[in-house]
């Protein structure tokens, strides 16, 4: 029987994480049993290496062309759209959906966290809170700090303007690349058709060529999940999680209302298109939501993103094109709850409990955050570390939080590129410009 790509990526993970925790269980034992350094200890060492390795190849094999799809798909889509009125109604619809639910993301995770109190005494004893805190590694949070840029909206802005359009290519700057590829846009359209036309057939031979690279790697996706997803599981196990139970319940119960609640407003409010189903929204998002899962990286995703909207969502290509590119740097409501959440968290845990007016600008610290946060995994620590500094709450406690990230960051990046998804098929639809599946003209990823 021949199954669908998504059934193939879901076995592959399930297969990942079976493995993964075998790898886990016999790690302990065989090195109890023959010694750290014993034959049995260097077998599952290899077996983990071998699949992060093979798995890491995976995920650098979407990167690469994540750079490239996001220029040439927002060039395309501004050039498609034809005249800077279009660009214009349409950039503000996206930027305007992108801000309600960023803002409504932040709001859901500050209501959680002091309903929920995690990092109170009521889940976190007296002795769990002196362990926690002398085992933190102080140097964690110290390395991200030098790595993360400002949080001022005004360095954010201009920050966003690269100084050398192939500095930001090679360093991948998600933002600086966004921004390059709406001026080379803009200026394609305003100029004549006989100028622009050419250019604009070659951009959009590039970007069949590159989805079609994307079209080949999916085909490898069952595996590259698979080896992704093996090493994650076997060094963390899931007793990493009991420590922290409750932020993590927090955190997970807040990514969950803004998937299955928010979200789908957003797709009810502007289309007729079935959550469910034939057709549906999510079954649409699925293999999108797998590779997501297991690569933690929006950036990563993107190619997929694209296609899937396009293809299975019934998107037109310059609007999937113009709302994931923009959504896959500027969308990060996952990673802007995590932070509100985070935050408060670590207020509670070390006594330093925040005002109401400092957990209002919470609101707009997270989602200008959220903004900056690099498209890679746990991307949103980097970012974490200044929100910190920003309200008085000791910077160290981030190592706590790292312990845990690394699975809720696999679980916030499914929530991100949703959002994506969303926000391009609402703004298709208030466009009335939303296609029926079955006319879609190109073959699904």
């Amino acid at each position: 029987m021949k199954l669908a790509l998504h059934w193939k990526i879901l076995i592959g993970l399930a297969l990942g994480v079976g493995v993964g925790l075998a790898l886990n269980r016999w790690s302990g034992d065989l090195r109890a049993a023959w010694g750290a350094d014993g034959a049995g200890a260097m077998l599952i060492d290899f077996a983990v290496n071998l699949n992060r390795v093979l798995g890491e190849m995976f995920k650098r094999s979407l990167q690469f062309i994540a750079a490239p799809i996001i220029l040439f798909a927002l060039i395309l889509a501004i050039g498609s759209l034809g005249d800077l009125k279009s660009l214009g109604r349409i950039g503000g619809k996206t930027v305007g959906i992108f801000a309600c639910t960023a803002t409504l993301s932040v709001i859901v995770g500050l209501v959680l966290v002091n309903t929920i109190r995690p990092g109170s005494d009521r889940f976190i004893g007296a002795e769990a809170r002196e362990r926690l805190a002398t085992g933190l590694d102080a140097a964690a949070a110290a390395r991200l700090a030098t790595t993360a840029k400002s949080i001022s909206p005004w360095d954010l802005v201009r920050d966003a303007v690269p100084t050398n359009p192939f500095d930001a290519l090679a360093r991948g700057d998600m933002l600086q690349i966004v921004v390059l590829a709406l001026l080379l846009g803009i200026a394609l359209t305003l100029l004549p058709a006989k100028t622009s036309g050419p250019v604009l057939d070659v951009v959009r031979g590039l970007s069949e060529a590159f989805t079609a690279i994307v079209r080949g790697i999916m085909h490898l996706a069952p595996v590259g999940v698979f080896c992704l997803i093996t090493p994650t599981v076997a060094t963390l196990g899931l007793g990493v999680l009991a420590s922290l139970g409750a932020y993590c319940v927090t955190v997970l119960l807040g990514l969950a209302i803004i998937q299955l609640v928010i979200y789908p407003a957003v797709v009810k409010i502007f289309t007729r298109m079935p959550l469910w189903g034939t057709g549906g929204f999510f079954p649409g998002i699925a293999q999108v939501q797998m590779v997501a899962f297991s690569s933690s990286s929006s950036a990563a995703t993107l190619p997929v993103t694209i296609a899937n909207v396009r293809d299975r969502l019934g998107v037109p290509a310059d609007i999937t094109g113009f709302v994931c590119a923009m959504g896959a740097k500027i969308n990060m409501d996952g990673t802007a709850l995590m932070q509100a959440i985070a935050t408060v968290f670590l207020a509670q845990f070390y006594g330093n409990e925040l005002g109401l007016a400092q957990q209002a600008s919470i609101v707009l610290t997270a989602v200008v955050a959220a903004i900056g946060t690099p498209g890679i995994p746990s991307g949103g620590m980097v970012m974490l570390v200044i929100v910190l500094q920003t309200y008085g709450v000791n910077p160290a406690g981030i190592a706590m939080i790292l312990a845990v990230d690394r699975v809720l960051d696999m679980c916030r990046t499914i929530v991100n590129v949703t959002g994506d998804a969303a926000v391009a098929v609402a703004v298709a639809g208030s466009e009335k410009r939303l296609r029926a599946v079955g006319t879609v003209e190109r073959t699904p990823v």
